[in-house]
């Protein structure tokens, strides 16, 4: 049974029993939204709705994703006629990550802190529950218009060149995050503001732990007649999940600065390291301090939407550990 809820599943604000006026606004656009679908995603799994809504969504290989809209207060999947303007994702099937069904609510609560804790630009979005209390996550597309036309959109993976075809099963994670932020100052013309924002998703991703930060899940979108970093997207802490790898691209930042001491003999960065690369992709000093100085120690309001958060009390408790870990590395003193 569903139970009820005194938490926004959007916002994570305390004394709300559904979506709250501010998350009415942002994720429905003003329209009143019941967070409870009128079907169960694992009964739907077989059916062609769900066969060919995953063929239609497949944006980075993940299956689980099902494009949806809102209608008469409902959340529901869309039809092939229909242009959708929600992605949903439930939890993976993969029965062989014994956490799975936590998936959703940590991608929540990590796009939930990019945004209100850091001022990150994120996808709106939120939590929705199947009426057996499954917890799916729920995003507002960015790449529709309102007379419903699509945005022109390309993520760095293609716009380096890369696919499947070319660099075999595993391409999206080859390469460094160097290359995206080259990429991004031949494609973008107001290239310094839009080369702050992806640093920080470089480091955010590194402090909050999300090893799948690969080339798929940066984005240019087009915006009138120029191009622009896309908002944030598919953030999430997959370390407490699975062990993996500081980061999500093979070749880390970048080949081509001299590690620091600290990474040297800890294989994993520090400030220093960082402060290397902003350099190196051409960001300014003052841009670049003010970045890492909001990393320097875990804000009150990241603790504060941990505890909010639709994860249980063992995930919440590993979820803060490795931030605070993460942020431990990141400000030690290379000699």
């Amino acid at each position: 049974m569903m139970k009820e809820l005194t938490i926004c599943p959007s916002t994570l604000k305390k004394g709300f029993d559904s979506y709250s006026p501010v998350a009415i606004k942002r994720l429905f656009g003003g329209e009143k939204v019941s967070h409870v679908l009128d079907f169960g995603i694992d009964q739907f799994r077989s059916q062609d709705i769900v066969t060919h809504a995953m063929k239609k969504i497949s944006v980075s290989g993940v299956q689980e994703k099902f494009p949806a809209i809102v209608k008469n207060g409902k959340i529901r999947l869309s039809s092939q006629d229909e242009r959708s303007r929600y992605i949903l994702k439930p939890a993976p099937w993969d029965e062989t990550i014994p956490t799975r069904k936590q998936i959703p609510a940590n991608e929540h609560l990590t796009m939930q802190i990019a945004s209100q804790v850091y001022g990150i630009k994120t996808a709106e979005n939120g939590l929705c529950f199947t009426n057996d209390g499954q917890v799916v996550y729920i995003t507002r597309r960015f790449d529709i218009n309102d007379d419903d036309s699509k945005m022109q959109m390309e993520d760095f993976a293609s716009l380096s060149g890369k696919s499947e075809q070319t660099g075999g099963a595993f391409f999206k994670y080859d390469g460094c995050y160097e290359e995206i932020a080259m990429a991004l100052k031949r494609h973008v013309a107001a290239w310094v503001i839009d080369m702050e924002r992806l640093f920080e998703l470089i480091l955010f991703n590194y402090i909050y732990g999300n090893g799948d930060d690969h080339a798929k899940n940066f984005s240019l979108i087009r915006i009138g007649n120029d191009y622009r970093l896309a908002p944030a997207y598919d953030l999430l802490n997959t370390c407490i999940h699975l062990d993996g790898d500081d980061f999500g691209l093979s070749g880390g930042l970048s080949p081509n600065i001299e590690k620091s001491d600290v990474y040297d003999h800890t294989g994993h960065p520090c400030r220093l390291d960082f402060e290397r690369f902003a350099m190196l992709i051409g960001l300014p000093e003052s841009r670049t301090i003010r970045v890492l100085d909001k990393y320097i120690e875990i804000p009150a309001g990241t603790i504060e939407l941990i505890n909010n958060s639709f994860l249980n009390d063992k995930m919440k408790r590993k979820y803060l550990r490795i931030v605070d870990e993460r942020t431990k590395r990141f400000i030690r003193k290379s000699e």
